[in-house]
């Protein structure tokens, strides 16, 4: 029973990675189309996206099977309640980057404001910070969780100053108002996509640290977090340190 136990937690460890890997590609093959304004790029996209799906699905099944057939404590609890929650935000962060696909078309015509707007150097950050989560996903080095929390600011600084130009290109040119609209969307969606980043690396951090930090800005800078592999508690604290982080039914 123990040996089974182990062959699920490995196979859940290499499903959430494949997930990951598979949206990071999504999100690269996205943002290239976006560039590019590549209709029929963005068109194999949308049709790709039941991978990602058929891949959550299985996810979750996996932990409910888990959860259902054994107790799971200290570690092994912590990466199934860490991978479901990866696994929700993996699956978002595919959703928006089809959203984005569906509207490339849309842009087709208007490549030159696209390029003037610097959507490339946007497109650019957005898949870094996509690859990067997913590098330290499979790696646990949460000493470079900090880069994630560095480029989401970034990403919204850029978001900030293009929705800017933006709003004086419509103000300007009443014949860009439908594009200007369009893109002011995109950019919110890939603001989103920043934000599911966050999320994986604040799931990343309690899967390594057991301690949850959702919500905790600039927890980072507080010194909560510690070097890799750091061994600091023994299997009866990590318990506690779940049972504190539990939710209350309340």
């Amino acid at each position: 029973m123990e040996r089974h136990f182990d062959l699920e937690l490995e196979k859940l460890k290499k499903r959430i990675l494949k997930m990951g890997n598979l949206v990071a590609s999504q999100v690269h093959q996205t943002m290239v189309a976006l560039v590019n304004c590549d209709v029929e790029a963005a068109e194999e996209i949308i049709e790709a996206d039941n991978a990602v799906d058929e891949l959550d699905v299985k996810i979750d099944k996996l932990c409910q099977r888990i959860f259902a057939l054994t107790q799971p404590v200290a570690t092994d609890l912590r990466l199934i309640m860490a991978s479901l929650r990866m696994n929700n935000d993996l699956e978002r962060m595919g959703d928006h980057a089809v959203d984005i696909a569906k509207r490339v078309e849309g842009l087709s015509d208007y490549k030159d404001i696209v390029q003037e707007l610097k959507i490339d150097e946007l497109a650019e950050s957005t898949d870094a910070i996509v690859r990067d989560v997913i590098t330290i996903l499979n790696s646990r080095n949460i000493v470079f969780i900090k880069d994630i929390f560095d480029d989401s600011e970034i990403i919204k600084s850029k978001i900030q100053l293009i929705s800017e130009q933006i709003i004086v290109q419509m103000t300007n040119k009443t014949d860009v108002v439908v594009v200007a609209t369009n893109l002011m969307i995109i950019l919110s969606q890939i603001e989103r996509i920043a934000d599911y980043s966050l999320n994986i690396a604040e799931s990343i951090f309690f899967l390594v640290e057991g301690r949850l930090v959702k919500h905790s800005k600039g927890f980072w800078d507080q010194g909560t977090a510690t070097k890799k592999n750091q061994d600091t508690t023994t299997e009866e604290n990590e318990d506690t340190t779940i049972e504190k982080n539990l939710p209350s039914e309340e």
